[in-house]
């Protein structure tokens, strides 16, 4: 049974505006001057800024007619775009596809057939380390994905390359942290992940401020960070 247009309306409009709050003490424990204000993702219904981008990318496909009524929207996720889109397409009454790694946590894929989705997982690759995804892992589940999007008639909603992931953080995400910040924003980090968040935030900060700075965070252990050959997938 889907959901009615108005709870699926509320749902949807649910996406968003999260608050932005002062973490004054962290700061002051870390000798930093000035404000650390930290952008609470977690709030919207997925418990996580992938609904953004979720929703962004359907309403793009719908309105370009590149998603077709009712039709099967698939798409590989280690969990949080898979959770967003889940939560989307149930609310817009498109049937959802989750791919996912047998090396990515089980909770999540609970979590995305809760939300109604069909989860696919994928074999991992031979020699695969325990709880880590691999480059030849995720290409097994990229691999899968495009087969079942042809099996299937189906639209891919590919978050690595379609616009609507960086459009969704600069059309709300930036807006937002600019508004609530009183425009007083002198730096932005973010994760790196697919970089849609930082982009797409930090087009719309450099249009308010050129002056503002980002920067992108990953673990020591990063390819990139640590010097080690990055692998192509």
């Amino acid at each position: 049974m889907n959901p009615s247009p108005t709870l699926s309306n509320s749902i949807l409009d649910a996406i968003g505006d999260t608050p932005l709050v002062e973490v004054a003490r962290l700061a002051q424990a870390q000798n930093l001057n000035g404000r650390l204000l930290v952008k609470c993702e977690y709030l919207n219904p997925g418990s996580s800024k992938k609904d953004r981008i979720a929703l962004e990318m359907i309403r793009e496909a719908k309105a370009k007619g590149d998603l077709r009524p009712k039709q099967v929207v698939i798409e590989l996720t280690s969990g949080n775009t898979g959770t967003g889109l889940a939560i989307v397409c149930r609310a817009l009454d498109h049937p959802f596809v989750a791919v996912m790694s047998r090396g990515n946590t089980m909770e999540r894929a609970r979590m995305m057939r809760a939300l109604g989705a069909e989860v696919v997982l994928v074999d991992r690759a031979p020699g695969s380390l325990p709880n880590q995804v691999s480059g030849d892992d995720l290409a097994r589940v990229e691999e899968r994905a495009q087969e079942l999007t042809r099996e299937r008639g189906a639209y891919r909603c590919d978050q690595f390359n379609l616009a609507g992931n960086c459009l969704a953080h600069e059309r709300t995400t930036g807006p937002e942290i600019w508004q609530q910040a009183g425009g007083q924003i002198d730096i932005f980090l973010d994760f790196a992940e697919t970089a849609g968040t930082w982009t797409g935030v930090m087009r719309t900060l450099k249009r308010m401020n050129p002056e503002v700075r980002g920067y992108l965070v990953e673990p020591r252990e990063a390819a990139v960070l640590a010097g080690s050959e990055i692998s192509q997938y």
